[in-house]
């Protein structure tokens, strides 16, 4: 061993989860509830980590603490370390035939009525020792939080023509894997010419007031329209999926939503849905760190997600319309 290698700080992965928890809830108290341990205990692990790495990890700001260049050096890897770690870690579990594990989900909002309830059924009959967390987020804070090891899978969408795809730059060095479509439908009030057309030619509603969603669904409807030669005049906007049918059933204007947003919740009375084409259907995907589908949990979930999705398509095909 040469006389370098003996000057290298030991790092173990408990130090690298307590100096990542610090950065991710900005302080030792916080990071110690995050973690379970008491706070003097988080303190001491960070005091015998700096004496191994010969450099401060943290210093004083007014009543609080943040993390030093150092600190960020070791938050930066931690992700990449623990991931790393855990499918080991889980590899191993499978060889001795457990099937536990932990899996941190995040997905966006219309999957959490859908989606989310057949997943948590599905592994508990499948694999009742896989705990599932989740939380609900819009894509682009859904991949941050796999970056930030905030989350082990992510649930996004993306747009046909999406400028602004947080699959891109965004989720460089993730895992994105496309597991299926969700159909764009038109939301109108009963009666409406256009209900009748299978697909609608949303060209013919280019004098319609619209009623415009969520930012990256408003910023596909504006993709769309323009695709068909016409700026959409948005008089209302919310990502409140029943307040848009219910200003549509109120004859105030048209809309557009997924498929998965409206099968969340009853249909109104005074709303009918026509069918966009197939191309302007939005992709799902999830995200995970790099080698995640290791760890056995995390691929089972992944695999669950696949065929929940296969199944909805699979049910949209043979409805009216489709």
């Amino acid at each position: 061993m040469t006389e370098d290698a003996l000057d290298e700080p030991e790092l173990d992965v408990q130090s690298l989860r307590v100096i990542k928890a610090i950065a991710d809830e900005g302080s030792i108290t916080a990071a110690a509830a995050a973690l379970g341990y008491s706070q003097p205990a988080i303190s001491q692990q960070v005091r015998r980590l700096e004496e191994r790495a010969g450099l401060a990890l943290l210093e004083r700001v007014g009543r609080g603490v943040r993390l030093t260049e150092a600190g960020r050096v070791l938050a930066r890897h931690a992700p990449a370390v623990t991931t790393a770690l855990d499918a080991a870690a889980g590899e191993l579990a499978e060889l001795r035939g457990l099937r536990s594990g932990r899996v941190r989900l995040i997905g966006f909002p219309s999957a959490s009525p859908t989606v989310v309830p057949r997943l948590l059924a599905e592994l508990a009959a499948s694999h009742p020792g896989i705990s599932v967390t989740y939380v609900e987020a819009e894509p682009p804070e859904a991949v941050e939080a796999v970056r930030q090891d905030r989350a082990d899978i992510a649930l996004t969408f993306s747009y046909p023509g999406d400028r602004d795809d947080p699959h891109g730059a965004s989720a460089r060095g993730l895992s994105v894997r496309t597991i299926g479509h969700d159909d764009l439908l038109l939301v109108l009030p009963a009666g409406h010419g256009a209900a009748g057309s299978d697909p609608v030619d949303i060209a013919v509603l280019d004098a319609e007031d619209w009623i415009a969603g969520c930012p990256r669904c408003r910023g596909h409807l504006l993709e769309l329209c323009g695709r068909a030669g016409f700026e959409p005049r948005i008089r209302f906007e919310t990502d409140n999926f029943v307040a848009v049918e219910g200003l549509v059933a109120q004859g105030i204007g048209v809309a557009t939503l997924p498929r998965m947003a409206v099968e969340s919740f009853p249909q109104l009375a005074g709303v009918v849905t026509a069918p966009l084409p197939r191309s302007e259907a939005r992709t799902v995907h999830v995200v995970t760190a790099r080698g995640a589908d290791r760890v056995p949990s995390v691929r089972a979930t992944v695999a669950a997600l696949g065929a929940i999705l296969a199944g909805r398509q699979a049910e949209g095909a043979d409805r009216p319309g489709n």
